[in-house]
């Protein structure tokens, strides 16, 4: 009997070691054909960011203009720029579909880091943890790549190494060096919005944007999705945390006294103005200004919240910002989607399979049964079953003598 079940027969699963095929072609949904997602649903959403930051401007200089003006205001844009480095180490590991969760932590070691020893150098200081940042983020990257396991629960174990080291001290740490960020505040500021703005450009270009977000998961999410995927995964995992460390010495530096804490409340405001700014949770997705927006935004509410005298926790604006990203997650999967394609041609049939496999071929049916019997000769017209000769009456030549 042949093996003609449904489907034995049918094309393979595609794999990352093979050619894509299909969703993976695409790293889309199976509806939607290839090409640049749909950038209205940005354009509206940071619109709105837009006109909630100008809004946040007009109350902070109605409460108090000195915090927009002079040393206000270079004060401001250091905690802008703190909390933006810290938002864009969340998304460029939101866009490799890998997040890392320990951007909080690790900030706060090397602020911990920089306030020991920044009385030795800043280049040294910064230099070391800069480079401590980086070998840690490999590899996080590694385990991640390697094993293919979840991002966030491995940087999660890695946050919780990282706390250990926090732990070791007891009492705040005061920053030994003298160097100022707020005078170069306006470099640092531009360097920021630089690197966040052409970073969006960057991931808005469809076949960087696919690449970048290659990890992300299109059928089953513990299937490996190919070198090219877990290369970037790591390089992602590698300028996340060189990112985070550098937003800690930054914020170690503007405040002059770091605490240690866990950190982890800074990695839940910074998630929640990643997907606040319009990254999607579930990779691959985001815009171009809404991180830069996001972070000023959320520098200007806690000015705002400090000037009315109001006690406002990191873990009440990260949970909050959390709360409507998520809500933003779904409307960029939803509507920033390429168009689906309708109309497309059905595939070509495909040849049928003569080699060795699970299928048979099934033998051609035989001719009919029981076989015909071959033609009879012609009978003559004597019927050979007739009357004996003597019985068919006198011959001829007694006829005649009568």
């Amino acid at each position: 009997m042949g093996y003609d079940e449904p489907g034995r027969d049918g094309p393979p699963e595609p794999t990352s070691a093979g050619p894509a095929t299909g969703a993976e072609a695409v790293l889309d949904d199976s509806d939607a054909g290839p090409g640049r997602d749909r950038f209205g649903v940005y354009i509206v959403w940071e619109t709105l960011l837009l006109l909630g930051f100008g809004a946040l401007v007009y109350l902070v200089w109605r409460e108090d203009p000195a915090l927009l003006r002079g040393n206000g205001l270079r004060d401001l844009i250091v905690d802008v720029v703190g909390l933006g480095l810290l938002a864009l180490a969340v998304g460029l590991t939101l866009r490799t579909a890998a997040v890392n969760l320990a951007v909080g932590p690790v900030a706060v070691a090397a602020g911990l880091h920089f306030a020991e020893q920044s009385d030795r150098g800043l280049v040294g200081a910064v230099g070391m943890a800069t480079a401590v940042a980086a070998i840690g983020g490999l590899v996080l990257g590694l385990v991640v790549a390697l094993l293919h396991v979840p991002g966030w629960a491995a940087s999660l174990g890695g946050a919780a190494g990282v706390i250990v080291y926090i732990e070791q001290r007891s009492a705040p740490v005061l920053v030994q060096g003298d160097y100022d960020p707020r005078g170069t505040a306006g470099q640092l500021f531009v360097g920021f919005a630089a690197i966040a703005v052409f970073g969006g450009l960057f991931g808005a270009v469809s076949p960087i944007r696919r690449l970048v977000g290659r990890f992300r998961p299109v059928a089953d999410p513990a299937r490996r999705r190919g070198a090219a995927a877990a290369l970037v995964a790591t390089a992602g995992y590698v300028c996340s945390t060189v990112l985070a460390a550098l937003a800690g010495m930054l914020i170690a530096a503007a405040d002059g006294t770091v605490t240690p804490t866990a950190g982890l409340d800074w990695t839940v405001l910074a998630v929640g103005a990643t997907l606040l700014a319009g990254t999607s949770a579930f990779g691959l997705r985001g815009g171009v200004f809404g991180t830069l927006l996001t972070a000023g935004a959320i520098g200007l509410f806690l000015a705002y919240a400090e000037s009315r005298s109001w006690t406002v926790s990191y873990w009440a604006v990260g949970g909050a910002a959390l709360a409507v990203g998520l809500i933003v997650t779904r409307l960029v999967e939803r509507y920033g989607r390429p168009l689906p394609v309708f109309g497309t041609p059905p595939p070509p049939p495909t040849e049928p399979n003569t080699g060795a496999g699970w299928s048979v071929t099934q033998p051609q049916p035989v001719g009919d049964w029981p076989p015909v019997l071959p033609a009879q000769p012609t009978v003559s017209g004597t019927d050979p079953w007739g009357a004996r000769r003597w019985e068919a009456g006198p011959p001829a030549w007694e006829t005649d003598d009568r």
